[in-house]
């Protein structure tokens, strides 16, 4: 039985999201497939280029990751010579996060595709309209947040 107060499925909110992440995934994957890098893990490494040494509890929220992914991202890009943990001088039981200078090399290597990318996605939809894109998708989430 069809329930009529329920919006069609395309277009419910979260798949009309998820659509538009995966569009807009299509356009980064490759340079970063081309690395051998995630989607999370390119998170991480931005993160920490904005914000060296981020706590693993405040990495996590910045990058919407849960903290066991999170703990597998961070093994991985360790083994890779990307990342190390250092403890915190405060409290030595927990660990912060620095990219190493082969992480912020390889985010020099990548973040001029990524903003080639952000240049092509800024001509097709419109300078305006993406920057309203992201008035209103922060609205939402403020509003919705409350």
């Amino acid at each position: 039985m069809k329930n009529s107060s329920l919006r069609g499925f395309n277009r419910s909110l979260p798949m009309s999201l998820l659509r538009a992440r995966e569009a807009v995934m299509k356009k980064f994957s490759p340079a970063l497939k081309e690395h051998n890098i995630s989607p999370q893990q390119w998170r991480v490494i931005r993160a920490l280029e904005d914000e060296n040494g981020l706590e693993m509890t405040l990495l996590s929220e910045r990058c919407y990751l849960l903290m066991p992914s999170l703990s597998r991202i961070i093994q991985n890009l360790d083994q890779r010579g990307l990342v190390n943990r250092k403890p915190v001088t405060s409290d030595q039981r927990r660990s912060a996060i620095f990219l190493t200078a082969e992480g912020k090399r390889l985010f020099a290597e990548i973040s001029p595709k990524s903003a080639e990318r952000y240049q092509y996605i800024t001509e097709k939809f419109g300078p305006g309209k993406l920057e309203l894109l992201y008035e209103l998708l922060d609205e939402l989430i403020e509003k919705i947040d409350e």
